[in-house]
């Protein structure tokens, strides 16, 4: 069956000043994908996530979603970051509905709340909140659109070992039941081969390669070694 393309990057480049950041990118995102982007620091890989975002603007090139030019704010796609951004003066819950008091509202972020396991929590403070529950949070409000598209902008890089994988694992389980396109930028090449079924390597201010991942959320140690190969593929091809 046909793949549906969401996003279409057609030409793309982008530059600060005299600094050239990205260059000649092509790229298709295929509707309930998870695709991550992984290379060196400083790469292009949160910058092509802005622009897929809205919050900036190519140089060149075309950005499109379901056939509509992205050239403001991206009112169909919601951005979790690596720092929460919740706002502390409000509940839990009015951080997921953003104050609004409509009873539908309240009613989703219940169920969103639940969804991420902070039910408990929906009356306290997010200064209450560890870090990984903080990101919980976070999550269950750029869910409360029911956005088509989802950002990840290395979201789980502060968090210990044990809550970010348990971070991805709820990630992945509600993306794939929700039917949530999903672009995961990360500098942990490993995270991204668990979570992607599609891996873009970004070096030199290209795509330099896509990796194709069957094997992402599965736990048996025939799929860990050959998530393993991927990995020191890619690993290998930023290095050299």
């Amino acid at each position: 069956m046909k793949k549906e393309i969401l996003i279409t990057i057609r030409g793309v480049n982008k530059s600060y000043v005299k600094h050239i950041v990205l260059r000649e990118i092509d790229l298709d995102v295929y509707r309930h994908e998870f695709l991550a982007f992984v290379g060196k620091s400083g790469g292009g890989k949160s910058t092509l996530l802005r622009l897929i975002a809205g919050l900036e603007q190519p140089n060149a090139g075309k950005i499109k979603q379901g056939g509509h030019l992205i050239n403001k704010i991206n009112d169909q796609a919601r951005m979790m970051f690596q720092e929460d951004r919740l706002l502390p003066w409000m509940s839990v819950q009015d951080n997921v509905t953003f104050a609004s008091k409509k009873p539908d509202d309240q009613k989703e972020a219940k169920k969103l709340l639940s969804l991420v396991g902070l039910t408990e929590y929906a009356n306290a403070f997010p200064t209450k909140l560890s870090g990984g529950q903080k990101q919980r949070l976070a999550l269950a409000r750029a869910l409360f659109s029911h956005p088509d598209l989802l950002l990840l902008d290395e979201p789980l890089g502060a968090l210990d070992a044990l809550t970010r994988r348990n971070m991805q694992d709820l990630i992945m389980k509600i993306c794939q039941q929700r039917k949530i396109t999903t672009i995961l930028v990360t500098h942990d090449i490993n995270e991204a081969v668990r979570m992607a079924n599609r891996i873009a390597l970004i070096k030199d201010q290209l795509i330099k390669e896509i990796f194709d991942n069957p094997y992402r959320g599965i736990d048996t140690n025939e799929a860990k070694e050959k998530r393993a190969l991927i990995s020191d593929e890619i690993l290998n091809k930023i290095l050299n």
